[in-house]
């Protein structure tokens, strides 16, 4: 076990961004005992890791639980993103084969006049966005605005909205949702 909590505190020092040295002075013990323990020259009481993952913060059974290294993609190049179009708007997925994902984040694109449809969409959990180019038309029960490049949105999905493109140009949106829909 010892080899396991040498190897695993420094994956998560490193995970923090700490050196040894900082997280050393944060937990009030000195470098070379961090050194050591990494080192897996000696195992720790409970109460001397306690001690030590206290300067992450971190509680011992976070400690052990958590998943250092889950083999899902992190980064996604443009190519990776999974595209849902209908002609009348474009959104790239980011993410998609990720299990269990409790977030939906899209790259939308809306040609000139393109829009979500007629029908508005209700659905559970929050939404939110910020205009990258162009100009978008949010509707969001009887209210109704305008938003430009750098304004943004965020709402309650369950009330009835939709999304329109009224400029003469492509709109970019960048979005999230909790929970995923899709």
């Amino acid at each position: 076990m010892s080899q396991k909590v040498g190897d695993r505190l420094k994956a998560v020092r490193s995970m923090y961004g700490l050196s040894q040295r900082e997280l050393a002075r944060r937990a009030g013990v000195t470098n070379s005992t961090i050194s050591t323990i990494e080192q897996n020259r000696v195992s720790p009481s409970i109460d001397s890791l306690a001690k030590v993952l206290a300067g992450i913060p971190m509680t011992l059974i976070d400690f052990f639980t958590i998943d250092l290294d889950t083999g899902e993609e992190i980064f996604f190049n443009k190519e990776d993103l999974v595209e849902l179009a209908d002609g009348t708007m474009s959104m790239r997925l980011v993410g998609a084969t990720r299990k269990d994902r409790n977030l939906r984040v899209l790259h939308e694109t809306y040609p000139a006049g393109g829009d979500t449809g007629d029908k508005l969409i209700v659905q559970k959990g929050e939404e939110a966005g910020v205009i990258v180019r162009g100009k978008l038309e949010v509707t969001v029960g009887e209210r109704v605005k305008i938003l430009g490049p750098g304004d943004a949105y965020y709402f309650n999905a369950e009330i009835p909205h939709r999304f329109r493109n009224v400029g003469d140009g492509e709109c970019e949106v960048v979005s999230a949702a909790t929970p995923p829909s899709y």
